[in-house]
């Protein structure tokens, strides 16, 4: 795990080394790992339930599926609002607040007589994103660039744990207690976790904006930098990768494969491993390597594993096990990028740190939407997996391109 204390770089960023417990200092690791986790499950542990949600509300699939691809949409343009506001009022209060929204959302849910109500709770549950964005605003705003990309990396492997497995939790619960079961384990989780963030985060906003209307006249400021958008399009489109293949991939696996649903879910587990796997060596070498470096490497190892897909299809190889390993590869390739990208997108421009990072995320979540629907939508009896793969591929190498020219770009004071 990654130093708590560095005395250096905590007073080159103007903030004192994080105190276990003690909220007049900067938060744990393992504080920032949870509170971005959280947004995390809740997404995922409702999964293996949306079916029996729509026979308990007679509802069609289709609706109760809402709870996921509205619930994601509304996310991304939550994270426009959520990080101008920590720019202005602190990380500390909107992170409680949203957390407390949340927490209510969630026992409206379990409770909810309507598929209506039901969604209108879930919508509500959303506010939960501050965590995603907060976690590496208050990252940065601790340490140095490099040192963030290697905190970053080891927050989102604690973090990338929860699609492993909060759908595991969220099917045996709902099969044996059923789907109200999933929000009340959720729930138990949320008021954990806001326990700990209102005992272990401190304030890390030292020079809050003046206003909001200051915060949003300051936005063509974040708009006109250069290595924001650098770093933000490659986030976008190395998660865009991953995002496209959640569209394409499962009619792949089952149509073109001929594997089981159960079958699926298992193979899924080792792009989650492959990222996890990624994330760690990113906490381990993002300070020495610098961020475009270790972008660098994620995006080749990306690339080269999407290549070798399209050489799988173009010899006729179907086998499960291959297609999902060398997919493990863009999992590592993404483990390794996105850290160093995230740390790029709140330091492009400090004073934004907040305002960027909820921009960012709005255009990785909308970006990886709008990709999941065209992965979806090129995909039939005829196409095979060829589509699906290209898509990727070009993502990846587009990728790779934003890096070089974020790159090539002299940002004063970074080392990259």
């Amino acid at each position: 795990m990654p130093k708590d204390t560095n005395p250096i770089a905590r007073e080159e960023a103007g903030s004192p080394a994080p105190v276990w417990l003690d909220r007049r200092t900067p938060p744990h690791v393992v504080t920032l790992v949870l509170i971005a986790g959280l947004s995390a499950l809740n997404m995922n542990m409702i999964l293996p339930a949306l079916p029996e949600l729509a026979r308990h509300f007679g509802a069609d699939y289709s609706v109760a599926a809402l709870a996921v691809s509205a619930y994601l949409g509304l996310t991304g343009l939550l994270q426009l609002g959520i990080g101008p506001m920590s720019d202005r009022f602190g990380r500390r209060p909107v992170l409680l607040w949203t957390f407390a929204i949340f927490l209510v959302a969630t026992i409206g849910c379990a409770l909810a007589p309507s598929m209506e109500i039901f969604l209108a709770f879930r919508m509500a549950q959303a506010t939960v994103a501050s965590g995603i964005v907060l976690s590496r605003v208050i990252v940065r705003d601790t340490v140095p660039a490099d040192e963030a990309a290697s905190q970053i990396g080891y927050v989102t492997m604690g973090m990338s744990l929860m699609p492993m497995l909060s759908p595991v939790v969220g099917g045996y619960l709902a099969e044996t207690l059923g789907w109200a079961s999933v929000m009340l384990a959720t729930f138990a989780v949320g008021v954990a976790v806001f326990a700990l963030a209102w005992a272990d985060l401190g304030e890390t906003n030292l020079a809050p904006s003046a206003s909001l209307v200051a915060q949003i006249r300051s936005y063509p400021e974040l708009l006109r930098s250069r290595p924001f958008w650098g770093y933000a399009l490659t986030a976008t489109l190395a998660s865009g990768a991953f995002f496209a293949f959640l569209g394409g991939g499962p009619w792949v696996a089952t149509e073109v494969l001929g594997m089981s649903a159960s079958a699926l879910g298992f193979y899924f587990g080792l792009i989650a491993l492959g990222y996890l796997v990624g994330n760690f060596l990113s906490g381990r070498f993002a300070s020495r390597v610098g961020l475009n470096g270790m972008m660098l490497m994620g995006g080749v190892v990306t690339t080269l594993a999407l290549v070798a897909l399209l050489g799988q299809l173009a010899l006729g190889v179907a086998d499960p096990a291959l297609f999902f390993g060398t997919l493990g590869f863009v999992g590592v390739g993404n483990g390794l990028l996105l850290p160093s990208a995230n740390a790029g997108i709140v330091s492009a421009e400090p004073r934004l740190a907040g305002s960027a990072s909820g921009l960012a995320g709005a255009l990785m979540i909308g970006g990886g939407a709008v990709l999941a629907a065209l992965a979806g939508a090129m995909l039939g009896p005829e196409s095979g997996a060829w589509p699906l793969v290209w898509l990727m591929l070009i993502c990846s190498a587009l990728g790779l391109v934003t890096t070089l020219w974020v790159s090539g770009l002299r940002v004063t004071g970074w080392r990259a």
